[in-house]
């Protein structure tokens, strides 16, 4: 009997040091697949988030064309008020481009964090600072391809170090993060800058500052992507079997969603009628990223996931790098319209 209880007991001894072990095995695992965070989930992410720069990218260049086509037919531009675009399929053809683009955005947030997915969009003003060049004419000086390259170069190293996100498991938890004392105060001063911005700005200055229309934009885009992010996740969910559509605030988020859009395309067009595309677009990402980014800190907490302080500093210089990359586009671009200019 004794023999039996020792062998039991001995039994039950290796048993459990089996199981530490596969735990600890487990959660080395987890740890090293957050510390990396190109998880499953992240690659769906980032190849949806790419095609989604594709599309978007080249969206801007045919809904430009499509603009101006409905400007010329009609004399009213849409960046004094006029619609005539409406009726253009050119036009037409780029919202859909457009939203077949957003639709693979969208998804993507429902894999992989924001932090992840924002940043791709550089690639989008690549895509539309080429087809400028050869469609539209709007030349890029030697600055602008070296923003080109620094770009792709920020955003592969981003998405080398991209975080891993706690998984979320209800949309409820969603809405928990969003009506945070901090999240709300984002959200308070956006509406009232947004406001104050349409309201005082666009009449005044809209039409000869190019901040005005894509800021309204940015701030707006910053507050759809996260209710995108709560809209994806909801429906991933309701597809694994956990129903989230019976939930109110899965509606919430949608009506947000549709609001910022509506807005968003609206000031857009205003944008793109009034000022150059290769202007339009690298300002536009650059705010728009940088406040996308600061709200999903706020909002979801997210922290670069890195123990050592050189791979924070390494991930802060190359992020530098994609909004330089940027804003090289655009001083390339003015600097060759100056010299158009000075030679006319």
């Amino acid at each position: 009997m004794n023999d039996w209880q020792m062998k039991r007991e001995g039994n039950e001894d290796q048993h459990r040091n089996n199981k530490r072990t596969y735990t600890k095995k487990i959660r080395e695992e987890k740890s090293f697949n957050l510390q990396m965070g190109f998880s499953q989930d992240n690659l769906k992410g980032f190849v949806l988030a790419l095609s989604s720069s594709a599309f978007i990218g080249a969206s801007f260049i045919i809904k430009k064309k499509g603009l101006r086509r409905a400007a010329a037919a009609s004399g009213v531009r849409a960046g004094v008020g006029g619609f005539s675009y409406l009726l253009e399929p050119l036009w037409w053809l780029g919202m859909i481009t457009m939203i077949v683009g957003e639709v693979a955005n969208f998804v993507a947030y429902a894999f992989a964090p924001a932090v992840l997915v924002t940043p791709l969009g550089a690639l989008s003003i690549i895509v539309s600072a080429v087809l400028a060049h050869f469609i539209l004419n709007e030349k890029l000086h030697q600055l602008g391809i070296l923003g080109c390259v620094m770009c792709i170069a920020g955003s592969i190293v981003i998405v080398i170090h991209a975080p891993q996100e706690r998984p979320i498991t209800s949309v409820q938890e969603i809405w928990s993060m969003a009506i945070q004392p901090a999240f709300l105060l984002y959200v308070g001063s956006v509406v009232v800058l947004v406001f104050i911005m349409i309201v005082h700005f666009a009449p005044q200055c809209g039409h000869s500052n190019v901040l005005v229309f894509t800021g309204i934009c940015s701030f707006m885009g910053s507050l759809s992507v996260m209710s995108v992010k709560a809209v994806g996740t909801a429906l991933k969910l309701t597809f694994e079997g956990n129903n989230q559509l019976l939930y109110p605030e899965t509606w919430f988020f949608v009506l947000i969603v549709a609001t910022c859009v509506i807005t968003q395309m609206n000031y857009l067009n205003k944008a793109l009628d009034t000022f150059n595309t290769a202007v339009v677009s690298p300002i536009y990402y650059v705010m728009f990223t940088s406040l996308t980014i600061l709200a999903s800190v706020i909002m979801f907490k997210v922290r670069i996931l890195a123990r050592k302080l050189t791979l924070c500093y390494c991930i802060y210089i190359i992020t530098l790098y994609i909004f330089a990359g940027a804003f090289f586009i655009l001083i390339g671009l003015h600097r060759k319209n100056a010299n158009v200019a000075s030679s006319c």
